[in-house]
């Protein structure tokens, strides 16, 4: 069971089968959101993803949007705020190569992003980032 479609802009419809949302900054104890900062939770984001979905799903990062607020900069450069809510979630849809029979494949990708609310990300209505996905050059099918 899916948890939600996704329709991709080129109409593609992928199932969000698991989702893990968290505070993009939860934990942060000291300095300020910036390029290093957010660098390091992107990588952990990655990381996450390829420990919970396995070495053999492919794992995408959606470019986040990034903030850039009026405030004096500090030592690691300028103010570089995320959206609040970092998410990491496996999609699957259709078999992405021809010939594979569509009963016995699916293809599979993990899928980090980031959004500004926890809803979770359904139909059309879904984040641009995350409906240009280009999920057959980035999808690996796989034998159910």
């Amino acid at each position: 069971m899916s948890l939600s479609t996704v329709v991709l802009a080129c109409g593609r419809h992928v199932e969000l089968r698991e989702v893990r949302m968290s505070s993009t900054y939860g934990g942060f104890l000291e300095g300020y959101p910036c390029g290093p900062v957010n660098d390091m939770v992107i990588r952990r984001l990655l990381l996450s993803a390829e420990d919970a979905f396995g070495a053999d799903t492919p794992v995408h990062l959606v470019p986040p949007a990034v903030d850039r607020p009026e405030r004096t900069a500090g030592g690691f450069g300028p103010v570089e705020v995320l959206p609040p809510v970092a998410c990491v979630g496996a999609f699957r849809s259709s078999a992405v190569t021809a010939g594979h029979d569509p009963v016995a494949y699916r293809s599979v990708l993990a899928v980090v992003w980031f959004q500004s609310t926890t809803d979770v990300p359904s139909g059309d209505a879904a984040d641009p980032g995350l409906r240009g996905i280009a999920w057959a050059a980035l999808a690996r099918d796989e034998e159910i």
